[in-house]
């Protein structure tokens, strides 16, 4: 008997860089037809779900379904414009880091559904453990923008003192923690939180965020097993964005199984969800923190989406994907989709729409001289040298003391 040579798979980007692109092989669910099950359900009972794809919004912009029925109209219209402001914000700081004000900057064109609608369904003292990606979450909560500019540009009032990243933002009193450039960390932080929270028989939940790259780290696995075993109050949030800078999500695994399947292993809930439908993201969000929040344990979440910006203000995305692929990306904006749905049920029009955009650019733009008063990056005090010694230890030890004496401080 002849032995064949074993191959070795190496995934690919379909279609790779240089073709048309082609999402024939997308699946969309009949928003009609995926069931929402009651909130004690165990997670065998819902295996389905990680696979199908919770919508609400149909092809026509009209609620459907039986996850159609979370969301008033007021919350749409500030939903709509937690997004609008989010999209203007991210635009107005590209322009800045454009202009050397700051050094680096990360939009998230696109996603403004899941953070924005996924912050409406926590309550105050919730905590979230985000990406560089979740700037909804503050801008959903009219967290000032002079604050998250400061910190941008790492001016004198940059409240992290110029050591972060210029995205990596924190917000204690908005339940928003430190971002860390390392994956998946966000993970463990959030299930240790959350089980924290239980201990002290609490009623904060915590939510978890990470990229589908992510999901190859380690971490990502460990804190599905706390998840598993101690059942803590925590929502996992897994960002399919369908790119982890150029690397596809096929090179996570996304070819050959939904991240939502992942958590089946470890016996926790799974939701799959259309991340462009801002009625969707709510009525799921709702959904898990409710479950959270009732002492029922953790729900792990795919948000199916698409960046339709570059990774970061240091990438250049037409060099490894197709020039035409946000266009013809199947679940559209999230923006237009939520304006057009608002539209038909008579609760909105273009011309409020254009005066909405108009309104929160001047207040983007007011927002950026006052942060900018404060300096930039390259010009205007900065916080002085003596604050790298604050914020390490409750009480500064001897040796750092006079360390800080020895540089004049």
């Amino acid at each position: 008997m002849s032995v064949q040579p074993l191959t070795f798979h190496v995934p690919e980007p379909h279609p790779c860089f240089g073709s048309a692109a082609d999402v024939s092989g997308f699946q969309l669910s009949d928003a009609v037809r995926v069931r929402r099950p009651e909130i004690d359900v165990e997670a065998s009972e819902i295996r389905d779900l990680a696979y199908e794809l919770i919508r609400v919004l149909d092809a026509d912009g009209h609620a459907v379904g039986p996850w159609s029925e979370a969301c008033t109209v007021d919350q749409l219209r500030s939903g709509l414009r937690a997004m609008l402001k989010t999209r203007a914000y991210d635009a107005r700081m590209t322009v800045m880091q454009r202009q050397r004000k700051t050094s680096f900057y990360m939009q998230c064109t696109g996603e403004e559904a899941i953070a924005c609608g996924f912050q409406s369904a926590l309550q105050a003292g919730d905590m979230n453990f985000p990406t560089y990606r979740q700037q909804g979450l503050l801008i959903a909560q009219d967290w000032p923008l002079v604050d998250l500019m400061c910190q941008v540009l790492s001016n004198e009032k940059d409240r992290m003192k110029g050591r972060q990243l210029p995205v990596f933002y924190s917000a204690r009193e908005a339940g928003f923690f430190s971002i860390s450039g390392n994956l998946a960390t966000q993970y463990v932080q959030a299930v240790g939180w959350a089980m924290a929270s239980a201990m002290r028989g609490d009623s904060r939940v915590a939510a978890a965020w990470i990229g589908e790259g992510a999901t190859a780290e380690n971490d990502f696995h460990a804190a599905l097993v706390f998840a598993s075993v101690y059942r803590p109050p925590v929502v996992l949030n897994v960002v399919n964005n369908q790119w982890a800078i150029s690397t596809a999500q096929s090179v996570a695994g996304g070819a050959q199984a939904t991240f939502a399947a992942r958590a089946h292993g470890y016996g926790i809930p799974a939701l799959r969800v259309d991340g462009n439908d801002y009625l969707a993201v709510h009525a799921a969000a709702c959904w898990a923190v409710e479950r959270a929040r009732r002492n029922l344990g953790s729900t792990l979440i795919e948000w199916v989406t698409y960046r339709a910006a570059p990774h970061s203000t240091s990438d250049d995305p037409s060099k490894y994907r197709p020039q035409n692929d946000q266009a013809v990306w199947p679940l559209g904006d999230p923006v237009e989709r939520l304006k057009d749905h608002l539209t038909g049920i008579g609760e909105w029009s273009e011309a409020r729409h254009v005066q909405l955009k108009a309104e929160l650019d001047e207040e983007i733009a007011g927002a950026a001289k006052e942060a900018q008063g404060s300096g930039t990056l390259v010009e205007g005090s900065k916080c002085s040298p003596a604050s790298m010694f604050d914020d390490v230890y409750k009480s500064m030890p001897p040796h750092l003391r006079e360390q800080r004496q020895e540089l004049g401080f």
